[in-house]
């Protein structure tokens, strides 16, 4: 597993899902992440932002459908229920309330693999919707389908975080994105005065992008305001 696997949030509080997830996730490859309440699940949706959310709809504080409602407030991270639930006014519910697919309880692996990879190429989509998922800024290339950072040939290895920033930084390319913009949709909603978050992330993404991080090709400060990913450096 590489530090870019995708990330795949679990919000389940039953621990035999849990370990049948954990499990079959890992071993295809997939870094996971669990909550066994939707207040943990919020957290870990603004500290360590996945790409997917398997979401269940019975958790013992909160319904999964009030959660799809606020996280749809602020992210558009692509959210898989799991419940129980088999009803179809169920499963409208949570699609309107903003959930991009429903699994009913109980679903096998290979099912819900192919869930997951429709979700992640959707995400990739709403990140950049072009015919060819890949990023390309003189020495840089960001290829999304593969999740793979190059610097003149040279594959980049990132964090999770650092990989968030900068494909939010390519979904802008050529533009200014706040310092506010960048926090909320990197970190959450709770997150937009925390600038000392995104200067210690901004700085350790240079130490591995730039030739030259005091004198950046890529990813330029915008004094004052925020930072832009230059789509077309000289």
């Amino acid at each position: 597993m590489t530090d870019t696997a995708p990330t795949i949030l679990i919000i389940e509080d039953e621990p035999p899902i849990r370990r049948f997830l954990r499990a079959s996730l890992g071993s295809h490859g997939y870094r996971v992440i669990e909550a066994t309440t939707a207040r943990e699940g919020m957290q870990l949706l603004t500290t360590e932002p996945p790409d997917v959310v398997l979401l269940d709809l019975g958790l013992p504080d909160g319904d999964g459908i009030d959660i799809t409602t606020e996280v749809r407030m602020w992210s558009r991270v692509p959210i898989i229920v799991l419940s129980a639930r088999g009803q179809e006014r169920d499963k409208i519910a949570a699609l309107d309330a903003g959930a991009d697919d429903y699994l009913t309880k109980p679903f096998g692996v290979g099912e819900l693999l192919a869930r997951l990879r429709v979700a992640l190429r959707h995400s990739i989509s709403v990140v950049q919707p072009a015919a060819e998922p890949v990023f390309s800024s003189g020495g840089l290339c960001v290829d999304l389908a593969r999740r793979q950072v190059l610097v003149e040939g040279k594959e980049i290895h990132l964090t999770p975080l650092e990989y968030k920033l900068l494909i939010t930084l390519v979904q802008y390319a050529g533009k200014v994105v706040t310092h506010q913009q960048l926090l909320r949709e990197v970190w959450g909603p709770g997150y937009t005065t925390e600038t000392a978050y995104l200067r210690v992330y901004m700085g350790q993404l240079r130490q591995k992008i730039e030739a030259h991080p005091a004198r950046p090709r890529y990813l330029i400060t915008e004094p004052g305001v925020g930072y832009r990913l230059r789509d077309a450096p000289e």
